[in-house]
C-alpha cells in the first residue's frame, strides 16, 4: 500500500482505510472483530473498513453484516488488496470477494518490518493435518511454500535492515517442502548461511516433524537459538487420538529428552488444550502429571473452544465451562512454577541479550536471551536493538532476569 502512495498510521489515529486482519482459532477472536470495526468507525465514520484473515475466509457473509464493514476478502483475495480497493465505490454497501479455499494454492514468502529488533519471516502457509478441533485447513488451505531459494532471498532482504532477529513462522512450518525435494531441515541449513542476521528463532513446530537432525543442527548452529515451542495439546493418548494428533505422548517425551540432551539450557514451550470433549478428570490428571514431570519451561494454555465444521463439535461428553476454567487455572499455575524453575537453573550463566526498542509505562525495558530468558533494566535508548553479553545474577520481583552490572530502578 505504501508503494501506492498510502502512509501507515497507528490504529487509534484517523485513517482513510482500516485493514483488519482476523483470527479464528478461538471463539473470542471472532467476537473481537465486531468491536474492532466499531473502534475504527469511531475514528473516521467515513472510512473504508476491509476485513481479511481466517475469519473472513470462514464466515464472509457474517462479517459483511457487521455495521461499518466495507469489504471482506478471503484467503486468496487478500493478496490483491489494492486491486479490490480500486473497485470500491462509496455507499455501495459491503462487498465480498471470497474463493473456495481449495483454489488457494499460491504462496509468496514475506516478512514483517517496522520493528527494528525483530522480523517475522513467513516461510509456509496452510495445513494438511485436519486435527478434529481445528478450522485452520478450512481457513488457510493446503500446506504450501516457496522454494528454499526464494525464501533465502527474502531472508537476505531482511539482512539489509537493522533487524537482529528473525522468527520463522507459518501454520505448520515443519511441513516445509511441499512440491519439491526440499525439507525444513534443508531450509534452516541454508538460512544459517545468510550474513547480516544475528539469530533465528523457530516459532512453533509439530513434535512429529521435529526430527533429531533438526535438533542436532540447532545445537551446533551459528545463528539458530536454543528455543523450541512444541505443541502437545494433551498428555493423554486417548485424547490425542480423539484430537487426531499424529503422535503419542511417548514421542513427545522423546523430543523433549533429545533437546535437553544436546542443549541443556534450551527453553521449551508447550501448547495444551483443556476441556476437550470427553476429557475426564483422569485424562486431565494424566496431562497434568505428564507435564509436571517433563523438563519444559512454560505452557500456553487454551480452554477448548468449539468451532463450526470441525469433527470435535460432533463429539459427546462436553466439558462444562466451569471445569475447563478450573483445569486451565491449574495448568497456568504449573506453567508459572515451570518458568520460575527454568530461570533458577540459568542463574549464574552468561547470555547474549537483545534489547527491545520500546519501553514500558514503568520506565523499564526488556530484552531476550537466545534461550528466551527475559531480562529487565531501566530504559536506556542507546541500548535499543543492541546485543549485550550479560551475566544472569538474580531474578527480580517481577520474575525477570537481572544483571547486577545494570543499574535497576524499582
Amino acid at each position: 500500500m505504501e508503494d501506492h502512495g498510502f502512509t501507515r498510521v497507528d490504529f487509534n489515529e484517523y485513517s482513510d482505510i482500516y485493514v483488519i486482519n482476523t483470527c479464528s482459532v478461538t471463539e473470542n477472536a471472532d467476537k473481537k472483530c465486531k468491536s474492532v470495526v466499531k473502534q475504527a468507525r469511531k475514528q473516521n465514520p467515513e472510512a473504508d473498513v476491509v476485513i481479511i484473515g481466517c475469519y473472513a475466509q470462514l464466515k464472509p457473509q457474517e462479517i459483511s453484516e457487521i455495521p461499518g464493514v466495507s469489504m471482506v476478502l478471503g484467503a486468496k483475495e487478500k493478496f490483491n488488496l489494492m486491486e479490490h480497493l480500486s473497485k470500491l465505490k462509496r455507499d455501495q454497501g459491503p462487498v465480498i470477494y471470497n474463493s473456495n479455499i481449495k483454489e488457494t494454492r499460491d504462496f509468496v514468502p514475506a516478512f514483517s518490518f517496522g520493528d527494528r529488533t525483530r522480523s517475522f519471516l513467513k516461510v509456509q502457509d496452510g495445513c494438511d493435518y485436519f486435527c478434529s478441533f481445528c478450522t485452520i485447513p478450512l481457513a488457510r488451505g493446503k500446506s504450501r511454500n516457496a522454494s528454499i531459494e526464494e525464501t533465502v532471498q527474502k531472508a537476505e532482504e531482511v539482512a539489509q535492515t537493522e533487524v537482529k532477529e528473525v522468527v520463522l513462522t507459518g501454520v505448520n512450518i515443519g511441513d516445509f517442502g511441499q512440491g519439491a525435494d526440499e525439507s525444513f531441515y534443508d531450509l534452516i541449513q541454508q538460512l544459517d548461511q545468510v550474513d547480516g542476521i544475528d539469530r533465528y528463532r523457530i516459532s512453533s513446530i509439530e513434535p512429529n516433524l521435529l526430527s533429531n537432525e533438526i535438533i542436532d543442527f540447532v545445537a551446533q548452529s551459528k545463528r539458530f537459538v536454543p528455543h523450541f515451542h512444541v505443541p502437545l495439546q494433551s498428555g493423554d493418548d486417548e485424547i490425542l487420538k480423539s484430537m487426531r494428533r499424529k503422535y503419542k505422548r511417548d514421542l513427545y517425551r522423546e523430543r523433549v529428552a533429545k533437546i535437553k540432551e544436546v542443549m541443556p539450557n534450551a527453553c521449551i514451550g508447550v501448547d495444551v488444550i483443556v476441556g476437550f470433549p470427553g476429557e475426564t478428570e483422569e485424562h486431565f490428571l494424566n496431562t497434568y502429571h505428564f507435564l509436571k514431570d517433563l523438563d519444559i519451561s512454560y505452557l500456553h494454555v487454551f480452554p477448548y473452544s468449539e468451532r463450526n465444521n470441525t469433527t470435535a463439535k460432533k463429539l459427546k461428553d462436553k466439558v462444562p465451562k466451569k471445569i475447563k476454567t478450573s483445569r486451565a487455572a491449574q495448568l497456568r499455575s504449573l506453567s508459572e512454577k515451570k518458568r520460575r524453575k527454568f530461570y533458577e537453573t540459568q542463574v549464574g550463566g552468561s547470555f547474549e541479550v537483545l534489547w527491545e526498542s520500546n519501553t514500558n509505562d514503568d520506565g523499564m525495558m526488556h530484552g531476550f536471551s537466545g534461550n528466551y530468558l527475559r531480562f529487565e533494566r531501566s530504559y536506556d535508548p542507546d541500548r535499543s536493538n543492541q546485543v549485550e553479553r550479560l551475566q544472569f545474577d538474580q531474578i527480580n520481583e517481577n520474575g525477570f532476569a537481572v544483571s547486577k552490572g545494570l543499574k535497576m530502578t524499582v
